[in-house]
């Protein structure tokens, strides 16, 4: 997805935060961006411990070197699974999950 659709999606989720800021940078250190755009806390989205294991010694320097703080949202459990990589290669297939299919359906909910 260009990162123009994933800016407008994200900043229509954010309508009416007036302390939520949506954008974008390239080069240079988040941190350096953050610093120069007033932003003091960075959220950043895990589906498990592999997502953890990588941003946190990231969030640690952010936080050493200017003090950002990083707050970290699981993600839901039945999405956890979704990588952006598998986003793409089901797209260059031109496949999409079947919704509501009665096997993804006997599953939900049905935990041991």
């Amino acid at each position: 997805m260009p990162i123009t659709e994933r800016l407008d999606r994200l900043r229509t989720a954010a309508t009416g935060l007036i302390n939520v800021t949506v954008d974008s940078h390239t080069g240079g250190l988040p941190v350096d961006y953050c610093r120069g755009a007033g932003i003091d806390v960075v959220v950043r989205g895990v589906r498990g411990v592999p997502d953890l294991d990588q941003e946190m010694p990231l969030a640690r320097m952010n936080h050493e070197l200017t003090g950002i703080e990083t707050l970290f949202i699981a993600a839901d459990p039945d999405l956890a699974h979704i990588s952006s990589t598998l986003v793409t290669a089901m797209s260059q297939q031109d496949r999409a999950p079947e919704r509501g299919s009665e096997r993804a359906s006997s599953r939900r909910g049905s935990y041991s």
